[in-house]
């Protein structure tokens, strides 16, 4: 490692922009996108601002520990799916449930009463062609001006990814599964 002296000065100018609500997109193969997401969700909530979470491959009555901890908090947390493909039983069943649980987060979205609407692994319905890339962009284009929206999964689309705002792309450099060691509660889920 090499050691740095710390900057006196600020090396990037102010934003002078109008505050807007933002299109943030957490992709990428590397760990880190929910819990990224999750980190804004608390944030905004933290500053008293109104936040919902769907889920699109957990199951509606998931107790992972974000949903015990969003729970406990008072921040809204709905899964849509029922579960991740190789574990689904009826693929027809799980396009269904993504294209209805896509009709509630889009209300929420244009409904414009939250900060915050966070679509938390919605790529994978997005790739599977269950729910249409073009709805979710027009959604985003036409949604009020001070909602933010969160999306997270991996492989987003290039037209997502060139409407997005902020697109943060999470790498994978190492991860525990190659050395053998399973997932773990807390960690993963």
């Amino acid at each position: 490692m090499q050691i740095e002296t710390p900057p006196l000065l600020r090396d990037t100018p102010k934003a002078q922009g109008q505050r807007r609500g933002l299109v943030i997109v957490h992709t990428g193969n590397g760990k880190g996108k929910s819990t990224a997401a999750f980190g804004l969700a608390l944030r905004a909530h933290g500053r008293g601002k109104a936040v919902k979470v769907y889920q699109f491959m957990k199951v509606p009555s998931a107790r992972f520990g974000e949903h015990r901890l969003f729970e406990q908090l008072g921040i809204p947390i709905e899964g849509l799916g029922d579960g991740f493909s190789w574990k689904s039983r009826d693929l027809e069943h799980s396009a269904q449930l993504a294209r209805d649980g896509w009709q509630r987060a889009e209300a929420s979205i244009r409904g414009g009463t939250q900060f915050m609407v966070v679509l938390d692994e919605i790529m994978y319905p997005l790739r599977y062609g269950w729910i249409a890339l073009d709805q979710v962009l027009a959604c985003l284009r036409e949604r009020p001006p001070q909602v933010h929206v969160v999306l997270t999964g991996r492989q987003a689309p290039d037209e997502l990814v060139a409407a997005a705002d902020t697109v943060t792309e999470m790498l994978q450099r190492k991860h525990h599964f190659e050395a053998g060691v399973p997932a773990q509660r807390g960690i993963e889920d």
